[in-house]
């Protein structure tokens, strides 16, 4: 049985993966030229979304330290 923190390393990956796939939509989209800008945008405003979601994560997992 997979503990937490294995299923919340496992997510993160899964959230770092689809944040790269984002990325080479984008690009693409990009280079077709601005007849798909509102998808785009949609695009980057999910990958933003991701980001918040994979520092969220990194948070979770990262022990607090008392200096």
């Amino acid at each position: 049985m997979l503990s937490d923190r294995d299923t919340l390393l496992r997510r993160l990956h899964e959230l770092r993966s689809e944040h790269r796939d984002l990325d080479t939509v984008i690009i693409r989209l990009s280079d077709m030229g601005g007849q798909d800008q509102l998808n785009v945008q949609r695009l980057k405003k999910r990958k933003l979304v991701l980001k918040d979601e994979i520092a969220r994560l990194e948070s979770r997992l990262i022990p607090d330290s008392i200096a």
